[in-house]
Formats: C-alpha cells, sequence, structure tokens
C-alpha cells in the first residue's frame, strides 16, 4: 500500500488575506502613479527632470547654437567665483555711518568681537532668501583673515553661550509660533574670564536684526507679548526688561549693557549692524552709549564677511549710502499707525478655504497709505521745508533724523564742485566734478535731487526728490572725475488723478548737488514751462487713471497727508471698521462673468511645423507666433501654465523644453534645502553700492550661475518698497526710493539677461508688508502716491532694462544680434490692491504693465495655495503662470469656453515669447525639435511598481490557489458525508 500524505487543510481565513495583500499591492501601485504623475514637476525639480535630447536639420549640425558664452565648468566653479564677488559687493555696499577716527584699525589690532550676532551673525533672511549658513564665511573668520588677532576668551564663551538665549524667529504666515527676542546675551551672564579679557583691545560689538518671510517685525513688544497670540514668545529675563512702547527696532537692555562694559574697559568701541533695516541708533551717537565708529554691514551673504575683514582694515575704503532714511524715533513716522493692517468686521464667508488645507477666516484686512507721497526722507525732507518756513510747528529735522537718506563716511575726503546744469526743454543734464581730497583712494557717490515748484492746495510735491546718481570710479588721493547725470524733464512732473496724466507745472525747479538727502553742497535751477504729459514716454499709449476707486476710496474713507498743513494732516493709527461703511464690497471672482460674447474659439492642434526656436529674436507681434500657437493643444496649455512651481513644462508640439526657474533674491536659493549655488548678501547691501555698473556685473553672474546650473529664469529680484523699517522682508527690497532701487533692479536684470536668465521682478505690487499677506488685505493708496513711489520701482527695469540676444536669422546658419528689453518675467504678489487680488487685477497687469509701460513676457503668481488667488482671474487680469502644484490646487474652469481658451492662447503666448529668448534654447538651431526621455524618478516609479505588481500577482496566485483548495476541500467534504450516508 502506498504512503499518501495527508492535504494540508486550508481556511478562508488565508484565501482573504491573500486576495487583501494582492489588492492593497494594487492599489499602492495606483496610487503612487497617480501621485506622481500628478507632482511630476515636484519630483522633477528635486530628484531631477527628463532627460533631453535635440534633434538638428540637416544642414544645421555645424551651425553656431551657442547664444550664450558659460565662463565656468559647472556649479562649483561658478558658486566659487559669485562667492568672491559678495564679499566685494558687501566691501562697496556697506555705510560707514560714524567715524571719531577709531577705523581704520592697524592690521594685528587686538580686538574683542561681542555680542551674540558676533558668533551668530545674520547671513539671509527667513523664506525666499533663505541662506545656508554653513556654507558662509561667518565673521570671525572673515575678521580674523583680514588680520586682526581675535580675542578667542570672550568670544568662545559668546560661541557656547549664544544658543541659550532665543532670539526673533518669523515663522512664515503663522503668528501663533513667531517669535520676536532679540536674543543678546546680558553682559553680566558673561563669564568672569571673558569680562576680563576685553581690557585695553576694541570692541567690535555686533548688533544684529533678523527679518523674514511671512511676517513683519514688532512695533510693540509688551503689546505682542501680552496678546497671547505666539505659543512661543513668552515671557522670560529679557521680556521682563522691556518697557512700554519699545519696539524691536531700539536697542535693548542686554545690548546697551554689552555696550557699557565695552566702553568701561576698552580702548575704543566699534559698532557693526548687522541688519537689514534701519534701526534707532541715536543712543550710539552721543550720551551714556555713544561709540567710536558704527559700520552698517546688513545681512551678509556667502562671503560678505571677508569684506567686512577690508573695511575694518582699511583694505577696502567705505563707499557705501544709505538707501533708506534712519530716524531717531520710529514711532513718531508717518507710517506707523498704519501698518500691519486692520479688520473689515463686516466681511465673512468670503475665500474661506485654501488649497494647502488651512482655514481662512474668511474676511479681510486692510492698510491705508495715509502719508501719500510724504513717505521715508520725502516726508523728513518736506518736514523740515515747512518748519523752516514756520508752517510745521515742532518739527526739529537735527533731533528727528539720525542719518539722512544717501549718506555714508569714507575714510578718505571728497570734495564736489557744481559745474553746470541745464535743460533742452526735455532733459535735465547736470556735470559735477569730484575730487579726492585726502589721502588715500576712494569712491564717492553724486547724488542730484529736485525741488518742484509747490502751491498750498495744488498737487501734493515732497520737497526734495532724487533725480539722478552716479558712483565714481576709484580716485587715487588728490585724483579728479567728472560725472554727467540726466534725467527726462517729465521725470519730475506729478501724477494729477484729476486729470489722469502727468503734469509739469511752470516755474523754476531746484537742482541740487547734496551729499546726502538734506546737505547742500550747491544748486541750479532750470525753468519749465506748464505741460501736460497724456501719453507714456516709451509706448506712447494714451494715460488714464487706472486705480480711481483706489483715490476714492483714500479721498472718502481717509486724511491723507498735505503739505499745505502737515500738522493737521498727520495721519491717525488705523481702527477696525466695517467695509460697507467705506462703500466697497468684496466679491468672490467667477469667470462666468467676464465671457466675452464675440470671442470666437482660436485653433489649436494644427499641424503647421514650426519649433519654438524659429521664433527667437523675432517680435512679440510677428505674425509667425499665431502659426506657432494654433499648433498648441488646449490640454498643452493648461498643463504648462497651471503647474510652474519653479518650472514651466515642456510643450513637445512646439519644442518648448522644459524651464527651471529657483528663488530668490539672495541668489539661487530654496525654501527646502540648498541648492549649492552662491548666496548673495541682501538687496539693501547691493543697492547701497548706488553702483550701477557693480550690480550689472552682479546681474551677469547670476546669469553665469544659472548657465552653469541648469537654470532659465530667477524669481528676483524682489523691487518692493521700504515703506516701513518693520517690514519683514526689507532685506528683499532695495530701498525707499523707487529711482535708486529701479536703476539697480534695471541693472541687474540686464545682467542675469545678457546670459540668458530672465528675471521675474516681483513682488508686483504695492506689497510691502507681510502681515495678513494671505488673508485678503486691501492696499489702499491714492493714484499720484502709487504711481509715483511703490509702481515705479518696477517700470524703470521694464523700460530701461535691455540686453542684446543673438539668433539665426536665415537658413545659412547667420548669426545676428538685436537689443530688446531686459525684462520678460513679473511675478505678482498676495497682496490685494484695491479690493482685487493684484495677479487678477487687470488694471494693473494688463493695462499698466504691457499696455502703458510695453512689458513683452510673463506674469507668474507667488505662491498659489489659497482661494482667493483663482487661476481664471489671473488669466483675466494678465497673469499667466501658477507658482504652484496643479495636484493640490485643481484646473483652470472654462477650458470649453473661447473666452478662457483665448486668455490661455494669450498666456502661452506670453511664456513661450520669454522662453524663446533666454538661454533655454541653447544649442538649438532653427527647425530643431526636441524630445524628452524618462526621469530616473520615473523609472524608480515604474520598477517600483513592477515589483509590487509581481508581488500582487504572487499573491493572487496563492489567493487563487487557496480559493482552489478551498473549493476541492468543500467537495471532499461533500462526498466523505455522502459515503457516511446509509443506503436502503
Amino acid at each position: 500500500m502506498a504512503d499518501t500524505k495527508p492535504k494540508k487543510t486550508v481556511t478562508r481565513r488565508g484565501f482573504v488575506a491573500n486576495t487583501a495583500v494582492s489588492a492593497g499591492l494594487l492599489g499602492v501601485t495606483a496610487v503612487a502613479n497617480i501621485a506622481t504623475d500628478k507632482f511630476r514637476s515636484l519630483l522633477d525639480h528635486y530628484l531631477g527632470g527628463r532627460p533631453s535630447t535635440v534633434e538638428v536639420i540637416a544642414g544645421s549640425e555645424n551651425w553656431d547654437t551657442n547664444y550664450y558664452d558659460a565662463q565656468y565648468r559647472g556649479r562649483t566653479q561658478a558658486t566659487n567665483a559669485a562667492n568672491e564677488m559678495v564679499g566685494q559687493i558687501l566691501g562697496e555696499g556697506a555705510v560707514l555711518l560714524k567715524n571719531d577716527g577709531a577705523l581704520p584699525l592697524a592690521s594685528g589690532s587686538e580686538i574683542s568681537l561681542l555680542g551674540r550676532y558676533a558668533a551668530d551673525p545674520i547671513y539671509g533672511g527667513a523664506g525666499s532668501g533663505t541662506v545656508d549658513a554653513s556654507s558662509c564665511v561667518n565673521l570671525h573668520d572673515g575678521i580674523a583673515a583680514a588680520g586682526l588677532n581675535i580675542n578667542e576668551t570672550a568670544f568662545e564663551f559668546i560661541n557656547g553661550a549664544y544658543s541659550n538665549y532665543p532670539k526673533a524667529d518669523i515663522t512664515m504666515d503663522n503668528p501663533s509660533t513667531a517669535c520676536y527676542y532679540i536674543g543678546e546675551i546680558p553682559w553680566s551672564a558673561y563669564s568672569s574670564e571673558a569680562q576680563s579679557s576685553i581690557a585695553g583691545t576694541t570692541a567690535v560689538v555686533v548688533i544684529g536684526r533678523g527679518g523674514g518671510e511671512g511676517g513683519d517685525l514688532s512695533r510693540d513688544l509688551i503689546g505682542d507679548l501680552n496678546s497671547g497670540v505666539s505659543t512661543t514668545f513668552t515671557a522670560n529675563d529679557e521680556t521682563a526688561n522691556y518697557v512700554e512702547g519699545q519696539h524691536e527696532l531700539e536697542l535693548t537692555v542686554e545690548e546697551k549693557s554689552v555696550l557699557a562694559a565695552a566702553k568701561a574697559s576698552c580702548d575704543k568701541v566699534v559698532v557693526l549692524i548687522n541688519a537689514s533695516t534701519s534701526m534707532e541708533l541715536g543712543p550710539l551717537m552721543s550720551g551714556e552709549y555713544e561709540v567710536n565708529a558704527i559700520l552698517h554691514i546688513g545681512s551678509l551673504g556667502a562671503t560678505g564677511a571677508n569684506g567686512v575683514g577690508k573695511l575694518l582694515t582699511g583694505e577696502y575704503n567705505p563707499s557705501g549710502r544709505t538707501t533708506d532714511i534712519w530716524a531717531a524715533d520710529f514711532t513718531a513716522d508717518p507710517t506707523f499707525g498704519n501698518f500691519g493692517g486692520k479688520r473689515y468686521n463686516d466681511v465673512s464667508d468670503y475665500y474661506t478655504s485654501n488649497a494647502n488645507g488651512t482655514v481662512s477666516d474668511g474676511t479681510a484686512y486692510f492698510v491705508e497709505y495715509k502719508e501719500g507721497v510724504y513717505m521715508g526722507y520725502r516726508y523728513y525732507e518736506t518736514a523740515a521745508v515747512e518748519a523752516e518756513a514756520g508752517n510745521y510747528d515742532g518739527f526739529n529735522y537735527d533731533e528727528a533724523v539720525v542719518f539722512p537718506f544717501g549718506y555714508g563716511l569714507s575714510y578718505t575726503t571728497f570734495e564736489q564742485r557744481l559745474d553746470s546744469v541745464g535743460c533742452d526743454g526735455e532733459t535735465v543734464s547736470v556735470t559735477v566734478t569730484v575730487t579726492n581730497t585726502g589721502a588715500v583712494a576712494g569712491k564717492d557717490v553724486v547724488e542730484i535731487y529736485y525741488s518742484a515748484p509747490y502751491t498750498a492746495g495744488g498737487l501734493e510735491k515732497p520737497a526734495v526728490v532724487l533725480g539722478g546718481f552716479a558712483k565714481t570710479q576709484e580716485l587715487a588721493a588728490g585724483a579728479s572725475e567728472t560725472v554727467e547725470i540726466e534725467f527726462p524733464l517729465r521725470q519730475m512732473a506729478s501724477w494729477d488723478s484729476s486729470k489722469g496724466a502727468w503734469v509739469l507745472d511752470a516755474g523754476e525747479y531746484e537742482i541740487s548737488l547734496r551729499t546726502d538727502s538734506h546737505t547742500i553742497v550747491d544748486s541750479g535751477f532750470v525753468t519749465a514751462d506748464a505741460k501736460t504729459y497724456d501719453t507714456d514716454d516709451v509706448t506712447g499709449t494714451k494715460l488714464e487713471n487706472q486705480f480711481s476707486d483706489l483715490t476714492e476710496y483714500m479721498e472718502k474713507n481717509c486724511t491723507v497727508m498735505s503739505r499745505s498743513d502737515f500738522k493737521g494732516t498727520f495721519p491717525e493709527a488705523a481702527q477696525d471698521k466695517d467695509a460697507g461703511d467705506c462703500g466697497i464690497e468684496f466679491k468672490e471672482y467667477d469667470y462666468t462673468e467676464h465671457e466675452d460674447s464675440s470671442a470666437t474659439m482660436p485653433t489649436s492642434g494644427a499641424a503647421n511645423g514650426l519649433q519654438l526656436i524659429d521664433l527667437r529674436g523675432k517680435d512679440y507681434d510677428d505674425e509667425m507666433w499665431d502659426t506657432l500657437l494654433d499648433q498648441v493643444s488646449v490640454s498643452e496649455m493648461t498643463t504648462m501654465l497651471n503647474d510652474c512651481a519653479y518650472n514651466t513644462g515642456a510643450i513637445e508640439s512646439v519644442g518648448k523644453p522644459e524651464t527651471a526657474e529657483p528663488d530668490g533674491p539672495a541668489g539661487f536659493t530654496s525654501l527646502t534645502g540648498p541648492t549649492g549655488n552662491c548666496a548673495y548678501c541682501s538687496e539693501v547691501i547691493m543697492a547701497q553700492t548706488w553702483n550701477t555698473e557693480l550690480m550689472g556685473e552682479m546681474g551677469k553672474m547670476v546669469g553665469q550661475e544659472a548657465l552653469a546650473s541648469g537654470y532659465n529664469g530667477w524669481y528676483a529680484p524682489a523691487c518692493n518698497t521700504h515703506r516701513s523699517p518693520f517690514a519683514g522682508r526689507n532685506f528683499e527690497y532695495y530701498s525707499e526710493d523707487p529711482i535708486l532701487g529701479g536703476k539697480i533692479a534695471a541693472a541687474v536684470v540686464a545682467g542675469a539677461a545678457s546670459n540668458g536668465c530672465y528675471a521675474m521682478v516681483k513682488h508686483f505690487a504695492l506689497n510691502d508688508q507681510e502681515s495678513y499677506r494671505v488673508q485678503h488685505v486691501a492696499t489702499w493708496a491714492t493714484e499720484q502716491t502709487a504711481r509715483e513711489i511703490y509702481l515705479r520701482q518696477f517700470e524703470i527695469p521694464v523700460k530701461e532694462a535691455k540686453t542684446e540676444i543673438k539668433y539665426i536669422s536665415d537658413d545659412k546658419g547667420t548669426m545676428t544680434t538685436k537689443q530688446i528689453n531686459a525684462c520678460t518675467g513679473i511675478m505678482s504678489s498676495f497682496n490685494y490692491v484695491g479690493t482685487e487680488w493684484s495677479g487678477g487685477r487687470r488694471s494693473l497687469c494688463t493695462n499698466v504693465l504691457r499696455n502703458e509701460w510695453g512689458f513683452r513676457g510673463c506674469v507668474i503668481t507667488d505662491f498659489n495655495l489659497y482661494g482667493y488667488m483663482d487661476k481664471n482671474a489671473a488669466l483675466y487680469g494678465g497673469t499667466d503662470l501658477e507658482l504652484t502644484y496643479s495636484a493640490m490646487t485643481g484646473e483652470f474652469k472654462g477650458t470649453d469656453s473661447a473666452t478662457v481658451v483665448n486668455q490661455l492662447r494669450e498666456a502661452t503666448h506670453h511664456t513661450l515669447y520669454t522662453v524663446a529668448n533666454s538661454n533655454a534654447m541653447q544649442g538649438m538651431a532653427p527647425g530643431s525639435k526636441i524630445t524628452y526621455g524618462t526621469a530616473p524618478w520615473q523609472m524608480g516609479v515604474w520598477g517600483g511598481s513592477a515589483v509590487l505588481v509581481a508581488l500582487a500577482g504572487f499573491f493572487g496566485w496563492r489567493a487563487y490557489r487557496t480559493n482552489k483548495l478551498l473549493k476541492e476541500q468543500t467537495a471532499e467534504k461533500g462526498d466523505e458525508a455522502a459515503d457516511k450516508t446509509p443506503t436502503a
């Protein structure tokens, strides 16, 4: 009898388990593939995108398609070169605010670095200006490298102790976790060894203040502490010393204790201001805490500390000038009570949800620019003139201002002579001769201001406004240079909302040469006839009011500051109120209400045989663009436009390549980690150079980094205005003055474009604070205020930045050069302009930007995770690209509507024009096609999917076999039962 093994008993539980595992694996595979497809752009950005292949047409193989000269082999080499430039920029942008002869220091001098920021310096800011501190030269090493001997006993104590003292932390758009501590180590906490070690040395005290995206600095430390809003800003030893009314930008008890100790023990005291906003520094100029020298060094970036060391020793001679006025009492400034925002109590259920899962409170906030055109130095200089005329009792300029706008000292002395002032009816021309009358070489800044005739009750006019500027070359002792400065006569005109035009009043205009906004060297005059400029100076477009709703709101609901009665119109602090009482309404956007009944559906998906490279060098209005756009399908348009977080996707039907566009104002940086590129010093320091030539070189270096790193665009520079020193992102912005900021920006934009990198100038517009920026904060200003100050810093780079591009102009491969506008990218902002989100406001992003100024290129949103940043509103307003992940924020609506499809087509046109004239076309000849392979991460997903499917198959097979055995087992049991049944 043969041996037989008993069959293994199987249960239904095994079948269910195997089936569940198999189904689960298939489900995970499906979800993973759907998710990775949805977040393709994100994965491409961080894990590497698809490899591309350029297919050239026969006969063009040997054509020169290197439109840009990449000077560095790889990112590392380019970054190293850029890092060298950072120290130079800081060396020229740092401002010597005070010096009684203490600086420069002799090589080998013994110094004591004091203050927590000596060991924990500010390199950049939070958010898009994030800097990888581990890649930066610290102050200790930068100063030591310049040949100064550092007191290591004191420094090592500070380096080991500062982490015990919490400092300010702006957490993006989350006041509940923000804190405002200064974090200084009180002198009483220093070890006895550290205290005694500073005797007889030169103290270098570092005072720091940071900044960041998504939050402003505290204007009331006790108020913020007691509000209970923040769970991290709570009482400690520092807060016990706060006094009523104290804010974040004045010296603390702890900082004063360090200064007092330094004055008592050290031979001299030098203070470094490691901040990119102004501070109240009056106490350092005289009295108990007076110091010998003050050097403003801003935020350091990668190698700025090397520049600091060279400034202290005199290897670099300071030549920077302030870009803001440094007032004595910030609480007495006309912007102080109308910054940060108040609430409209009657707005509710308004855009109540956001795509990132955060809940909106459904209301709206507001900020009112009640100071009008009298902001920054424009207020203080006008106040001085009115006080001198007996019209502004109680104002004393010398008491109100510590450092004027445009102020800065040097280690040498200069004499400036006003040679001539003239006007040919169109252009004001000024020549100035500068002579170095000191003993060492240095650079000087020539500043030309104008004073327009003012009539009380007429158009508002600040008494002093910057007209133009120039920086000299380095002048040896005794050497001279003659500088010519020109600016348009119409630049002195004022916007008149009653005419919807620029108006130049008749009369004498004083043209003054000044060493800063207050100190006159000499003056001349030009006489002008009355003139109304009702067309744009570049495009010839007929001008008209575009912000009448803003002007009407301000006139109805606010007292706007007027020079005719400064004291009587000085802004009162804002209070919560009802939108209804103000005559305004907040309404959610509905694209169906903006349908154009005359619109016809455009052609799409045609086979016309054009490639994007064929349009390089073509005018924006060239008819060939329509032929190319006819090839693009609606699906291709929406896919490309709706998924643009740090990139734009390919459109293979027309050979548009994928592009990469990193943040930010400190160079190519990332919120999520280091990129390996250079971190530049803050934009404040860049502007404080007053050197457009140097900033053009900086822009070129950014463009070289782009070529070396595979980048095409850049979310920078940031051109908002320093309306208040408390704005959290002042480190990202250039100045309170639009001429200075605009000219610096234009130089940077042109420099980057010369190497094919399109700058996306941001944040357009009136985004001059962080508070409530994603909570529907409505910004209000008269049209005169908006146009003369806040829009002009964008207008200048749009109109004045130029670059030359190379393109192949015939079928023989002839390389031709053409000048185009360098500014082909703009980023809109989070805030509202009036009751409309800025990116969806047509009067801003289309009427002014494109129609008036002649901008040609693409506009991208700021990061769109919020319900109010409606994608169809963006298309309507003139914003083209969505900085978002479409998987999180949904699709465009109405893509079967002729109106919407035409808007998509125009947005695609804007974007393709920008890309065609960028380094994305490097290596492509006309007719070239671009094809894409598979991204490495995609291969990984597919490989992983294959494994999961195989495992699912294995467990499915086991389930099948188990089920089969169950059936057999059931059948056998049935047979056995039948065999046991008795027969008759």
